[in-house]
Order: structure tokens, then C-alpha cells, then sequence
């Protein structure tokens, strides 16, 4: 790695580590927080603050639709967090609470159909979930699980 690449590693975790700081300062409802998580798009440092945010189901909706986005368009190059990170939006599926939650969290599992867990809870919510919504998501993220692999741009 080169120190250009150093400097801009370093400031990208500076950055993550404000806004994270930022995130965890505001009240629960305040939609800044789904503004911090779109400031965070592409930010790997903050990939595990992402992780922990779909995965609660006391946090601002609206800042876990936007996680469990990221996480489908930047899943975690890490074979650990990217686990982590599956089951986190498989938690979030399950979530009884929250339908928009749900809709989003099944729309982003595609790229976690490795792990044989998600893959038979997506194929499930596909065929049987009440929300037809939530079916459709999952049935989204199972032909984009398909195009992943086909194109191998699925990961590991």
C-alpha cells in the first residue's frame, strides 16, 4: 500500500468515526440518521456500524432501510462480517414490527445466499410470507442471488 493509499484508508475511518459519533448523538426518530447511513455508502470502514443498525430492532426505520441498501450494494469483502452481516438482515426479515424493514432486508439477502440459513429463509418468505410485498423482495434478491453467481460477482 502506498501512502496515498494510507492517507485515504485513514481518512475514510476519520470519517466514518464522526459520523458514526453524529449517528449515535441524535435523537431515535431524527432523519439525519438515514442521512449519516447514505454519507456512508461506500465507506468498508463503516461497514460494521451498518451491520449493527439493520440488526436492531429499536433503531430508526428509516436508518435501517438504508443500511440493509448498503449492505446490499457493498456486502463486506470480510467472509466473518459478511456472515454477520447476512444474519443481520436475516433478523431483520424476521421482524414483525417493522413491514418496510422487512421489504428492504429481503430485497438485500442476494448477495448472503451462501450461507445455507439465508438461502432457505429467502426461498421460504419467497413462497409463503403474509406481505406479498416482502415475497416480491425475496423473490428479487433470489434471481439476483442467480445473476450474482452466474456472473461471479457474487463473492465468496
Amino acid at each position: 500500500m502506498n501512502d496515498t493509499n494510507l492517507t485515504t484508508t485513514t481518512e475514510a475511518a476519520e470519517a466514518a468515526e464522526r459520523l458514526i459519533a453524529e449517528f449515535r448523538s441524535l435523537p431515535p426518530d431524527n432523519d439525519r440518521k438515514r442521512e449519516i447511513i447514505t454519507e456512508l455508502d461506500d465507506n468498508a470502514q463503516a461497514l460494521p456500524f451498518l451491520v449493527s443498525v439493520v440488526a436492531d430492532p429499536g433503531e430508526y426505520d428509516l436508518a435501517r432501510v438504508e443500511s440493509a441498501t448498503v449492505l446490499r450494494l457493498w456486502p463486506p469483502a470480510d467472509p466473518a462480517l459478511r456472515h454477520e452481516a447476512g444474519r443481520a438482515l436475516l433478523s431483520a426479515l424476521r421482524d414483525p414490527e417493522e413491514d418496510l424493514v422487512r421489504q428492504y432486508a429481503a430485497m438485500s439477502l442476494a448477495p448472503y445466499t451462501a450461507d445455507p440459513v439465508v438461502a432457505a429463509a429467502l426461498d421460504a418468505t419467497a413462497r409463503a410470507d403474509e406481505d406479498p410485498l416482502v415475497q416480491s423482495g425475496a423473490r428479487f434478491a433470489i434471481k439476483e442471488a442467480h445473476r450474482l453467481q452466474e456472473t461471479g460477482a457474487g463473492g465468496p
